[in-house]
């Protein structure tokens, strides 16, 4: 038992780069701006998020904590609204140390859960994802490097000092909890032999979901099938992922399953499966901001040290020195 603890600990004391934990605040910090700022764009704020003697569409609202105290009120909600929005941009620039961080985090939480819980007719399980997430941020040192803060601190905008690493696992947990409990929760027929697996090609079918006309899927039913089946395992395999870290991070030690696990790059495949996944919906489906808040967390499924060397490629080369001439 204590050999266990001392291993549970040894892995939440793990310090890391903080480059994987800022692009994850970046992403994060746009995807309200995406949430919150569309709404505002496609000037539905008072519909949705008002009731009825305001100018909105519903006569009864059930907000959540914050409206309960603050009322559900034009200025309350735009004031809200405001708030959701700076604390976007703030996040996202990487505004104040550690401590400043993690509060701008944490209004960015409130201020946003509380808009997305006024109207559950409006919204949906990516709201609560991107809260989910924003509360993984009020955990993590985010703006040690590509922030304001860095720049303000070092003069340059990346700082090699290591952070807690523990935020950036429990965003890989969050994002296999998400899936895992998504796929366990498809029980009709339609996902299963009984169904024919026929479950996405009458979800795309739907004028609520589909982006258009999908009628010409019936010419290609199978590919459906497939894509239904291949879906559903994916969710329900998820958790193999975080077997996938701890091979990764005892490649060291012997075992025949750790070895094909890091033989096969599962994390690598798991990724590509994922990102073409949430690709495809975003084209063919609409579903909000589902895909973009779903593919932030994928973000940390990656070590400061791949992306330090993506972003090192992104760079331009230094010029090439001139060599001195003597004058004769």
């Amino acid at each position: 038992m204590s050999g266990l603890w001392a291993r549970w600990v040894d892995l939440l004391s793990t310090r890391e780069p903080g480059t994987t934990l800022a692009l994850y605040r970046v992403a994060m910090g746009l995807c309200i701006l995406g949430t919150v700022g569309t709404v505002v764009v496609h000037g539905l704020v008072d519909v949705i998020w008002l009731p009825a003697e305001h100018g909105g569409y519903r006569g009864a609202m059930q907000p959540g904590f914050l409206f309960d105290w603050l009322g559900v009120t034009p200025i309350t909600v735009w004031s809200t609204v405001v708030v959701s929005m700076v604390s976007g941009v703030l996040l996202t620039l990487g505004v104040g140390g550690p401590a400043l961080g993690r509060l701008v985090a944490f209004v960015a939480l409130w201020s946003t859960m509380g808009l997305t819980d006024i109207n559950g007719h409006t919204g949906g399980s990516y709201d609560e994802l991107l809260t989910c997430g924003l509360w993984l941020l009020v955990l993590a040192d985010s703006t040690r490097t590509l922030s304001v803060d860095c720049w303000r601190r070092t003069g340059g905008w990346t700082d090699p000092t290591p952070i807690l690493a523990f935020p950036r696992y429990l965003v890989v947990f969050q994002l296999v909890l998400a899936y895992w409990s998504t796929g366990a929760q498809k029980v009709s027929a339609y996902w299963t032999p009984a169904g024919d697996f026929s479950a996405l090609y009458y979800i795309l079918q739907q004028p609520s979901w589909q982006r258009w006309d999908m009628q010409w899927l019936a010419w290609v039913f199978p590919a459906t099938q497939l894509a239904t089946i291949s879906t559903w395992m994916f969710e329900l395999g998820s958790p193999l992922l975080l077997l996938a870290f701890w091979f990764r991070r005892t490649e060291d030690r012997p075992g025949r399953l750790r070895a094909l696990f890091n033989r096969a790059r599962f994390r690598d495949v798991f990724a590509a499966f994922g990102v073409g996944l949430h690709v495809g919906v975003f084209i063919l489906m609409n579903v909000g901001p589902f895909s973009a808040v779903t593919l932030a967390l994928y973000v940390c499924l990656f070590h400061p040290d791949e992306w330090q060397r993506a972003l090192d490629r992104l760079r331009p080369p230094a010029p090439a020195e001139v060599p001195a001439t003597t004058l004769g």
